[in-house]
């Protein structure tokens, strides 16, 4: 495993992006994740701000909805860090066990009829082009 960089530990560059994280998060705590890619600044200030953008921005989805995807993502992608992370912020910002549960079964469900119409190799109806 990649070794955590703690703040007390971290560059100038780095304290910064994790200042950055934490006042727009409103907590004194940093995730695992930007402590492991704060080994390359670069990325983890891109990361971040990509995150804070996109997770964080107010739009057209609310926060709740832009979560869910982010789990359904992540199931799909077998990241149980992201799995672990978004599901807790989700909870966090209203999700209910029954919300999670349609959200499982969904997930099940697109990924077992995109991998039928991946192996049949079903060619798109013309309507929907």
């Amino acid at each position: 495993m990649t070794p955590l960089i703690e703040y007390d530990d971290a560059s100038p560059e780095v304290r910064a992006v994790y200042d950055d994280i934490m006042a727009t998060r409103k907590t004194d705590y940093i995730n695992n994740l930007w402590k492991v890619i704060a080994h390359h600044p670069p990325t983890l200030q891109r990361t971040w701000e990509r995150v804070k953008t996109m997770m964080g921005a107010s739009g057209v989805l609310d926060p709740v909805t832009r979560e869910m995807i982010y789990i359904a993502v992540s199931v799909t992608n077998n990241c149980e860090y992201c799995i672990a992370t978004h599901t807790a912020s989700a909870r966090a910002k209203g999700m209910t066990d029954e919300m999670f549960g349609e959200l499982m079964a969904i997930i099940g469900l697109a990924n077992e009829t995109n991998r039928l119409a991946n192996g049949y190799r079903v060619q798109v109806d013309e309507r929907y082009r």
